[in-house]
């Protein structure tokens, strides 16, 4: 198909950019000698293989990417890649083509569920892949292509438009958008950097510090062992885990303007910052004071500890644990869930649909009431001391509309081949916010693996649904996306 040249020419070069990610893993397992150096010599050979052919045939394409073609091409960056990814899963360690897919997309898109148990026991390489993935995904590999090719004429703009998450993706940060992308990854890689060494100066082995900097600052949820972060049982790496998810659930430019402005004061200017620590740390003490009163804890430091760290890993749509919350009340856990939904703000590596999002529908809901008692009277909804244009709240509450009934669809149909309410629910609620864990049968003490084929593959689109910001998927699958 001539027509879709360019996003074949563009996808050949981010499965070669992909292909040299492997060389990480491959040289890992090939100092540890951990057995599974053959495998990835063959995964990264094929990756490459691929990658070229695509470029190769497509290398002369007059064109460059337009609109149409950004969608497409982000929406294959996200379901072709995990094929590529999964490769290593399957053959080191024998999963079923469904189950490496899951974990391979749960991976990329930051989401952390996952179906492997054993994982102290995993070839160091196989446990540094999961999490490298996770980092990759985190912030984006289209952005992270936008960022460092420039030069190949692969229409950066229309890609990172597609790809950054948030209602106001007009907004930059410089003028030019490959400046916006690399300014996004150089602070992705400096905060990791930070997240690495804070962790190993609290106790981690430095393996175990890169793989959790990697999955904290994604905020993807990876462990390299199955109790999570409860198998270290340290108040400062839980305190430290904490700081770094909070800082990764804040828009990324919003650091990035403090970090050029020098000054804190730009997070006091960010409408979603407040709101985010605060509907936290409201929750936390709330949740604290109802579990200690429920006798789920003896003390109230113990409860506070507990509910600190697990409130917020769940709200970030991080998903570590340091102990099994399904036990808890069912209203922790189902609040919880409800945090994951839109705590996280905009231009950050969290899931749900944005705290922007939550905000403007909350203030077009207050509109709405002020209008019905004074039918004459004129108010706008302003945000961050700009009135929201019209356009931005249709777009909102049309993204919140499909958000609720992609949800109550995908629960029906996990109800539907037997799940129990509870389960069905939550692994909808935390696939589409790309949290992780839910509650029930994939709650945080638990994994994916029961879940059948045909329920995997509804959490598998389910994670894809919310990691390309719904529509980006959905307008791909209309009919009118295919008409000349």
């Amino acid at each position: 198909m001539t027509r879709f040249a360019p996003v074949h020419r563009a996808l050949g070069m981010i499965l070669m950019l992909f292909g040299l990610a492997m060389l990480v893993p491959l040289t890992v397992s090939h100092v540890m000698d951990d057995g599974a150096q053959r495998v990835y010599d063959e995964v990264f050979l094929l990756t490459m293989l691929c990658g070229s052919f695509l470029w190769y045939r497509y290398r002369n394409t007059p064109r460059d990417l337009n609109v149409r073609d950004g969608f497409l091409l982000v929406v294959l960056v996200w379901t072709v890649l995990p094929a590529f990814s999964a490769l290593p899963f399957m053959i080191h360690l024998g999963m079923s083509h469904t189950d490496a897919y899951f974990e391979a997309v749960s991976a990329l898109t930051a989401t952390g569920a996952t179906v492997m148990s054993g994982l102290d026991s995993l070839p160091a390489s196989i446990n540094l892949w999961r999490h490298l993935m996770q980092w990759l995904g985190g912030m984006g590999l289209i952005v992270l292509v936008v960022a460092i090719l420039p030069m190949l004429g692969i229409g950066g703009r229309q890609m990172l438009q597609a790809e950054i998450p948030g209602p106001m993706k007009d907004n930059r940060m410089t003028p030019r958008v490959t400046e916006t992308a690399k300014g996004l990854w150089l602070i992705y890689v400096f905060i990791t950097i930070a997240c690495a060494v804070a962790y190993r100066w609290a106790g981690m082995s430095w393996f175990d510090a890169i793989c959790h900097s990697f999955s904290t600052v994604s905020l993807g949820g990876f462990s390299t062992h199955d109790a999570s972060l409860g198998y270290f049982n340290s108040p400062a790496i839980e305190w430290i885990c904490i700081a770094f998810m909070l800082f990764s659930g804040i828009n990324y430019a919003t650091h990035f303007l403090a970090l050029t402005g020098r000054s804190v004061f730009i997070y006091g200017r960010d409408p979603e910052a407040g709101w985010f620590v605060g509907v936290l740390l409201v929750s936390v003490f709330v949740l604290a004071n109802y579990l200690w009163k429920e006798g789920s804890f003896h003390d109230m430091d113990t409860a506070f500890r507990y509910a600190m760290f697990n409130v917020i890993s769940v709200a970030t749509t991080t998903g570590y644990s340091t102990m099994d919350y399904g036990q808890w009340p069912m209203f922790v856990g189902l609040w919880m869930l409800f945090l994951c939904s839109f705590s996280t703000s905009a231009g950050s590596t969290g899931g749900g649909i944005k705290m922007m999002r939550a905000l403007l529908l909350y203030k077009q809901v207050y509109r709405e009431l002020v209008r019905a008692m004074h039918p004459a009277a004129v108010y706008n909804v302003r945000l961050g001391g700009a009135t929201a244009p019209q356009s931005v709240l249709f777009a909102v509450l049309a993204f919140a509309f499909v958000y609720m009934v992609s949800i109550v669809s995908m629960t029906l149909l996990l109800a539907f081949t037997g799940l129990d309410t509870v389960t069905a629910f939550s692994a909808v609620v935390a696939s589409v916010n790309n949290t992780g864990p839910g509650l029930g049968a994939v709650g945080p003490a638990t994994t994916f693996a029961g879940l059948e084929d045909f329920q995997t593959w509804v959490c598998i689109f389910a994670m894809l649904l919310g990691r390309l910001e719904i529509f980006t998927l959905l307008v791909v699958l209309t009919p009118a996306f295919w008409r000349k």
